[in-house]
């Protein structure tokens, strides 16, 4: 297999992340994988990936909202935000479990804490496993070992998404990212969200008058990435495919004194994702050929409570704004945007 589903995998993420492309040429092919078939394969690739999955849907999750204050009918806002969710220490490794075909070569990887190796987000070194059959050994794919590159472990995510003020004190929020070619048309991406924030004082006798903003939100993400796996043979039909749709639902306060605004939630976010190999591929095992087909087919599911807090600042139209969420992965989010006819 001339190329393989990690490094495009990774390659998509990095370029919604704008992070990860300097380190791409570092890692290991993630095919050799496949020598301990396709169960021993996929247990390892979904330890390997998923704390970047979960990471990346949490930074999905962020970033809707920097007030319960919706806008007038016609009113609007543009914002742009980075959201930042922060990698546990606990993340940086995994246990392989165990495994069908091939060992954990545990005398050759003493760098590694005893019987864990490295996530996505752990060291740069590659964990040696070896076949039971032959005592043939290869090596896995490293971490990108952030936390000695830039300082930190953690997926940075940009988004920009538009308000629009509706009848009866709502608001519909808007994400969208038409399909984007990358890699000069080696695959494509696309995102697609939603979101409604609905004033509830006005719906609970007695709160209409109080001074601060009260809502309820709830936002959806869609987030879809095919890639060309087959290196430009059309003879080969490779496909990688990683799918994502985030969930997040949450009661909203905030309270505006004069430029600033101090804004709260309370709630819950869910992730749900998939990642694919879709077509044949051709490994070499013990002399011998051997062809998987749709050999990776994992499935994710990260979430839970979650509670934020923040500022905005608005000079005339411009806003500035940064929150902080306590969740799974704990998340910072910072943004800037312009906002009219608010309430």
């Amino acid at each position: 297999m001339k190329t393989n589903f990690y490094q495009k995998s990774i390659f998509i993420l990095g370029m919604i992340t704008l992070c990860y492309t300097p380190f791409l040429s570092a890692q290991n092919d993630f095919d050799v994988l496949l020598k301990g078939g396709i169960e021993d394969a996929n247990q390892l690739i979904e330890g390997y990936v998923n704390p970047m999955m979960t990471g990346f849907g949490t930074a999905l999750s962020n970033g809707w909202y920097n007030t319960a204050a919706p806008h007038k009918p016609f009113g609007m806002d543009l914002t742009v935000t980075a959201n930042v969710a922060f990698i546990p220490d606990d993340d940086l490794f995994y246990n392989p479990g165990e495994l069908r075909t091939i060992t954990l070569d545990a005398g050759a990887n003493s760098t590694l804490p005893d019987g864990q190796v490295p996530t996505f987000f752990g060291p740069d070194i590659d964990p040696q496993y070896r076949e039971n059959s032959t005592g043939e050994t290869f090596q896995g794919p490293p971490g990108l070992d952030l936390e000695d590159e830039i300082g930190l472990s953690a997926v940075p995510l940009p988004m920009a998404q538009l308000g629009i003020g509706i009848i009866k004190n709502t608001d519909i929020k808007i994400r969208w990212t038409p399909e984007v070619d990358i890699e000069d048309g080696d695959g494509s991406v696309k995102l697609l969200g939603f979101g409604v924030m609905h004033d509830v004082k006005q719906h609970i006798p007695g709160m209409k008058n109080l001074p601060f903003d009260l809502s309820a939100f709830v936002g959806y993400t869609n987030f879809k990435a095919d890639v060309d796996l087959s290196d430009g043979n059309p003879n080969e039909d490779q496909t990688g495919e990683f799918r994502m749709r985030t969930l997040t639902i949450q009661g909203l306060i905030s309270k505006k004194f004069s430029v600033l605004t101090l804004y709260g939630g309370l709630g819950f976010n869910r992730v749900r994702s998939d990642l694919a190999m879709k077509g044949e591929y051709t490994v070499e095992i013990d002399n011998t050929s051997e062809t998987f087909v749709d050999p990776v087919n994992l499935d994710f599911k990260a979430g839970g409570p979650r509670a934020t807090a923040g500022f905005r600042l608005k000079l005339a139209i411009l806003t500035l704004h940064a929150d902080y969420t306590l969740q799974e992965y704990k998340t910072l989010t910072v943004g800037l945007g312009f906002s009219f006819r608010e309430n």
